[in-house]
């Protein structure tokens, strides 16, 4: 496997990773993107001034996308989107994005990556509930039911930092997950 930027002018990558988010993204967010347009869109828009594009590649075929956009003067970088082939996963894959990315952004300044987490068809405790008056007490019980990637982002070390109720639809909140990547010194 080789991690690599998405080139602007490859359209047959651009084409795979548009696949890829469209089937990878039906598990977790399945109206995100409905359709392979909406897909190459998403992936059209990652190119450009303070966005980094990646692509994982495995005999020059995409298992794995990964995307970040600079927000905060720099300061801060959304990790969006994030998605890998479901016959590539749990073998590292995600996490050589990741950190990619991360140094990406190190080489642009960032002390904080941050990415969010929709849940929008029952993988944790918080879907289906009314997390008013107090999400944040709903999001320090929050526990995994079903493979949700909150966990996988804990395990690189991000910390969950809040959650946005029914932002998917009522009782489909989108959890937000944040790390330090550069040492205050």
């Amino acid at each position: 496997m080789k991690i690599t930027e998405l080139e602007i002018e490859d359209e047959m990558i651009h084409q795979q990773a548009a696949e890829l988010l469209m089937t990878a993204s039906a598990d977790t967010a399945p109206r995100a993107w409905p359709d392979l347009q909406s897909a190459i869109v998403e992936v059209q828009e990652s190119f450009g001034p303070g966005k980094i594009s990646l692509v994982a590649l495995d005999r020059q075929r995409v298992v794995g996308w990964v995307g970040a956009i600079r927000q905060y003067g720099g300061h801060t970088w959304e990790l969006h989107p994030l998605v890998v082939n479901r016959n590539f996963r749990r073998r590292g894959i995600g996490r050589a994005l990741v950190d990619a990315a991360q140094s990406r952004v190190l080489e642009h300044g960032a002390m904080t990556l941050w990415v969010t987490a929709d849940d929008a068809v029952g993988s944790t405790s918080l879907w289906g509930q009314d997390l008013y008056p107090d999400p944040l007490h709903h999001l320090q019980e929050i526990r995994n039911l079903n493979g949700h990637p909150f966990q996988f982002y804990q395990k690189l070390g991000f910390a969950l930092i809040g959650v946005l109720p029914d932002a998917n639809g009522l009782g489909k909140p989108d959890i937000f997950l944040a790390k330090r990547v550069r040492t205050i010194t």
